[in-house]
C-alpha cells in the first residue's frame, strides 16, 4: 500500500470561530455548558455536581455554581474572548461571596500574567484555581465540537509550595508575637526601644561596634547571645575576638552560673557564645511563653553583665602575624 492510499480518510482538523457556535456567552455558551458539564469534568479531571446557572452574589451574577463530589462550592466564570482584569477580579469577589474553595476561569485566550496570576493563587493561597482555555474545532463538515485545555491548575507541587508558604507566614506572624510581648516587659530593658519584627532574633549593641547582644528563638527552644560580626572582610578580627573571650572561658561561665555555647563558626564570617534554652520557643503553649521568657530575659541580663568587663579589655583592629 502506497503512502497516499494510507492517508485516505483522515480529515483537516478546522478552528471554528467561537461566535459562530455560541452567539452569546450569557445565553448560549453558559447555558450549553450548563447541559454538558461533563465536558468540563473530563477537562478539570473533576466530578462538578448540582451545576446551577446565574446565582445572584451582591449586585453580581455568577455564570455557573457548582459543587464537587466530595463537597465545597465550586465558581465558574466565562469568558469567550481574551482573559482580562475585570474577570479576575470578578471571579475572586464571587469567591468570597460564595465562600468558595475552587474557580473554574475559561476564555478564548489566555493572556500570559493571568496564567501567572492564577498559578500564584494555587501557590499562594488554600483554594484551588483552573485556567482554562476554550476552543470549537471540527473535521470537514462535521458540526462544531467544544476543546477545552487546561492552561493551570492545582497540582501536588503546587499544593506544597502553598502550605509552606501559608507555614512560612504564620512563623512570621507568631514570632512578631513572641518579641511584641518580650519587649514589652519592664526587665527586657536593654531591647525594650526595639520595634518587634518577624524575624528569628532581636538585637542591640553591647556597646562594642559588631558586638550584638541578640535574643533568638526557633519553635523548640531559645537563647540569648552575644553576636560577634564586625562587617565585610573582618573574618580575622571576629576570629581574635572569640578567641580572647574564650581564653577566659572558665571565669566566664563561673561567673554566668552554667555552662555556655561557643561557636568559633570557622565556616562563616561571624562568631558567636549563647546562652542555649531548651524549654520551649514559639511554638510552645501561650501560656508557658511568659515562663520561658522570664528565663531567656535573665539570661540575657546575666550574659551582657558578665561579658561587659571582659569586652572592655578585648584587642580590636586586629593585625595577622
Amino acid at each position: 500500500m502506497s503512502d497516499t492510499t494510507s492517508l485516505i480518510g483522515i480529515g483537516r482538523l478546522e478552528r471554528v470561530p467561537l461566535r459562530e457556535v455560541w452567539r452569546h456567552e450569557a445565553y448560549d455558551f453558559t447555558r450549553w455548558l450548563e447541559d454538558n458539564i461533563d465536558v468540563l469534568n473530563e477537562a478539570l479531571g473533576l466530578s462538578l455536581i448540582n451545576v446551577e446557572r446565574e446565582q445572584a452574589a451582591g449586585s453580581f451574577s455568577i455564570d455557573l455554581v457548582a459543587e464537587r463530589d466530595g463537597g465545597g462550592k465550586v465558581i465558574i466564570e466565562n469568558q469567550l474572548e481574551k482573559s482580562n482584569h475585570d474577570h479576575l477580579g470578578k471571579l475572586l469577589t464571587y469567591m468570597v461571596a460564595m465562600e468558595a474553595q475552587t474557580a473554574v476561569w475559561i476564555v478564548s485566550e489566555p493572556r500570559p500574567e493571568h496564567v501567572s496570576v492564577v498559578a500564584w493563587l494555587n501557590e499562594s493561597s488554600s483554594s484551588d484555581f483552573y485556567l482554562l482555555k476554550v476552543e470549537a474545532i471540527r473535521i470537514g463538515a462535521s458540526p462544531p465540537a467544544p476543546l477545552l485545555t487546561r492552561i493551570v491548575g492545582p497540582s501536588a507541587e503546587t499544593a506544597a509550595v502553598s502550605r509552606s508558604k501559608r507555614e512560612y507566614a504564620e512563623r512570621h506572624d507568631v514570632r512578631q508575637g513572641w518579641w511584641t510581648r518580650l519587649v514589652s516587659r519592664p526587665e527586657a530593658r536593654l531591647h525594650s526601644h526595639i520595634t518587634p519584627g518577624p524575624h528569628s532574633y532581636i538585637g542591640v549593641s553591647s556597646g562594642t561596634r559588631g558586638l550584638g547582644l541578640n535574643y533568638v528563638v526557633t519553635q523548640n527552644d531559645c537563647s540569648a547571645e552575644l553576636y560577634i560580626d564586625r562587617g565585610k572582610g573582618s573574618e580575622a578580627e571576629n576570629k581574635s575576638i572569640f578567641d580572647q573571650l574564650f581564653a577566659k572561658r572558665d571565669q566566664i561561665e563561673t561567673d554566668f552560673g552554667q555552662a555556655l555555647s561557643w561557636e568559633r563558626l570557622d565556616e562563616g564570617r561571624a562568631s558567636r557564645v549563647r546562652a542555649r534554652l531548651t524549654i520551649g520557643g514559639y511554638r510552645a503553649p501561650e501560656d508557658t511563653w511568659d515562663d520561658i521568657q522570664t528565663q531567656q530575659i535573665e539570661a540575657m541580663n546575666r550574659l551582657s553583665q558578665v561579658l561587659k568587663p571582659h569586652i572592655k579589655t578585648l584587642v580590636l583592629g586586629y593585625e595577622p602575624d
